[in-house]
């Protein structure tokens, strides 16, 4: 158990929040480049039980994902394995006589940093339908791959367009210039870092680990959603809150260069090389002029969010295992807690 003196106080203010807000299981870290200033767990893991929170707990990270397969994306690119301007359907030239015109000339950077009209998907859309795919896990990512590349582009003027389906076809990208399927190359980024990442509902594989909870507060059995197995790339990494603060922690020592996986430049790429999202990461200012590069997990029963400072050299990482309206009100009125005692 991490314990810090000088963070009793916010483990006191945190779990008021967490009470509150009726939030089972609450984490939370404040950390720069070199030194963990609080880590905390507090909770419970399944509402209505006594199963007490544990500091080495899993939790689904969601769209925090992004940022992990983004870092692989640029390792890769880094070993000349794949370019930022490599076509998907250089790779896949076996789809393209099946897909729009309208995707032929998308790039690896482009599916990573929304700039595609690929239509929005997530979790609750309808459509496709399990039995329309068959095969592993891999095999139907393909098929889905081939199923939305046949439809047709989103009519929007702008340049950003916020959608799961990039990350798919991105990740099988990464597949193909590798080698490895993308839950290896995960486990082996996680082997380099010393970070001990899973997939899909941590209760999944033990029932002792957390259980995510729905907007009314559900506990959701053990399993996994296949759609969200179809997201993998985009959304379905889980992760404890002490091997998620030494990514965070490699994300600001990478920003200021001092990392020898990546320059001070690539990092700074990742987090703010496009206007608004870059690869895995939003970024933008805070009312202090402030830059910093967030993101937000909400795979819909797990929410988690994280904001890196890189020029006061800290970061900011609330997960809990819940997703309803007052955990987002909830987590937001801790980071600015967090934010007013440890930014500067």
């Amino acid at each position: 158990m991490f314990q810090f003196v000088n963070g009793q106080t916010t483990i006191a203010f945190a779990d008021s929040i967490r009470k509150l807000y009726k939030i089972p299981e609450l984490g939370y870290a404040v950390v720069s480049s070199s030194e963990i200033l609080e880590l905390t767990t507090i909770g419970i893991k399944r509402i209505n039980t006594s199963i007490i929170a544990e500091p080495n707990d899993k939790f689904r990270i969601g769209s925090n994902t992004k940022a992990i397969t983004g870092f692989i994306a640029a390792l890769l690119v880094k070993q000349k394995k794949i370019n930022w301007d490599t076509k998907f359907f250089d790779l896949f030239p076996e789809l393209k006589t099946k897909s729009n015109r309208a995707y032929y000339n998308l790039t690896l950077l482009n599916l990573l940093t929304f700039r595609t009209k690929l239509f929005p998907y997530t979790y609750t859309n309808s459509e496709p339908t399990k039995d329309q795919f068959s095969g592993n896990e891999e095999d139907q990512r393909y098929q889905f791959a081939t199923w939305f590349f046949q439809h047709k582009p989103v009519k929007s003027k702008d340049s950003i367009n916020f959608s799961n389906l990039g990350y798919i076809a991105a990740g099988q990208m990464l597949e193909k210039a590798s080698g490895k399927p993308y839950k290896e190359m995960v486990i082996d980024l996680g082997h380099q870092l010393g970070i001990n990442f899973g997939f899909g509902n941590p209760n999944a594989i033990d029932t002792l680990q957390p259980w995510g909870h729905d907007k009314d507060l559900n506990p959701e059995a053990p399993g996994n959603n296949y759609k969200l197995n179809w997201l993998l790339p985009a959304g379905n990494i889980n992760v404890s809150l002490p091997d998620y603060a030494k990514f965070i922690q490699l994300q600001l020592k990478g920003l200021s260069g001092k990392s020898d996986l990546l320059t001070k430049d690539e990092f700074n790429f990742l987090h703010f090389g496009l206007t608004k999202f870059s690869v895995g990461w939003f970024w933008m200012t805070d009312e202090h002029n402030q830059i910093y590069s967030y993101n937000i997990g909400n795979p819909g029963t797990f929410l988690t969010k994280v904001y890196v400072f890189k020029d006061i050299d800290r970061a900011f990482i609330l997960f809990t295992n819940s997703q309803t309206t007052d955990t987002d009100t909830g987590l937001n009125i801790l980071y600015e807690e967090l934010k007013r005692k440890y930014g500067r």
